[in-house]
């Protein structure tokens, strides 16, 4: 089935669904998920696709740290010593990006899962 032959509503739930597994699965942070979908599937503009996806992050990602939390697989410390810095980068990268077109920013991030991969695919 064509993605313009579902509902703008039932398309963003299965974007959301998508994300959520691979998320959990491969710890990905959604937005190597969400983002591309946001934009292919629900036509959504690349900055406001970007900006959505660390919304939906949130809720993500408090969904998998509780699950497991529970099974004790969670380093808060090492959560910290990452998350903390993180939350500084996201500052300059949302100023970052408010600077560069929203073609550039579809390219900057297809190279950098180009790079991604091969550096995964190599390793």
């Amino acid at each position: 089935m064509r993605s313009e032959r579902l509902p703008m509503t039932a398309r963003l739930a299965l974007i959301g669904l998508v994300a959520g597994v691979f998320s959990a699965l491969f710890g990905v942070g959604g937005g190597i998920i969400v983002v591309p979908l946001l934009v292919v599937l629900a036509a959504f503009p690349a900055h406001a696709a970007a900006a959505t996806s660390l919304g939906a992050i949130l809720v993500t990602a408090a969904a998998g740290v509780l699950l497991y939390a529970v099974r004790g697989e969670v380093r808060p410390w090492y959560a910290l010593l990452v998350g903390v810095p993180a939350v500084f980068g996201a500052v300059v990268g949302a100023h970052l990006q408010q600077r560069i077109s929203g073609r550039e920013l579809t390219l900057a991030f297809a190279g950098l899962l180009a790079v991604i991969g091969a550096w995964l695919i190599a390793g």
